[in-house]
């Protein structure tokens, strides 16, 4: 291979990687406004590609949901530990919980095809809900250790905490009481 021909392979290695992850992004928010499951062909008008990119990327739209998923799977995992290198503990726990409600939301229009994927064990939530335990344990860890969150919190707590008060004021409009009682857990959480 020839140093042009290396680089004309990397710059499409490259343009396949922006791609892909344009849309990923394009997914995201299409998937987070809609009420029910968008065509493939909105989704690549969001990102600005044909729908022929789109299904090279993803052949399937549960290869979609798939993607989309265990990105925002990802981004909830090291958003924890970015967010605890950047701020005291009890305010990443905070920040998490608004990383953790925009998650959910994101799976507004792909309920369905997630709900069948999880249902054909194509998507394993115990899988999942470890990686969150263990993001919201890492957390909590050093928020006890800095004397901010109450040493005996335990993560499945404010997992079911957090999916309890989202399931309720999360809907579209709540995101206000979302937030106040957002608020009000964590009050809950710090040492008396």
């Amino acid at each position: 291979m020839t140093a042009d021909s290396s680089r004309a392979a990397g710059q499409v290695r490259a343009d396949a990687a922006r791609n892909r992850q344009t849309l990923l992004a394009a997914a995201t928010r299409v998937f987070a406004r809609s009420e029910d499951e968008p065509s493939m062909r909105e989704i690549a008008r969001e990102a600005g590609v044909g729908v022929g990119t789109l299904y090279r990327h993803f052949p399937t739209r549960e290869a979609l949901v798939d993607a989309v998923y265990q990105d925002q799977v990802g981004r909830l995992t090291t958003g924890a530990r970015e967010l605890l290198a950047e701020h005291p503990p009890a305010e990443a726990l905070r920040r998490w919980m608004d990383l953790f409600a925009e998650w959910l939301t994101t799976k507004h229009g792909m309920t369905d095809t997630l709900l069948t994927m999880v249902d054909t064990g194509e998507i394993s939530l115990a899988h999942t809900r470890q990686e969150l335990l263990a993001a919201i344990g890492t957390i909590l860890d050093a928020g006890a250790e800095a004397g901010q969150i109450r040493a005996e919190v335990r993560a499945e707590d404010v997992s079911t905490a957090v999916l309890g008060l989202l399931a309720v004021a999360g809907k579209r409009g709540g995101t206000e009481q979302a937030g106040r009682l957002l608020d009000l857990l964590m009050d809950g959480l710090r040492p008396r």
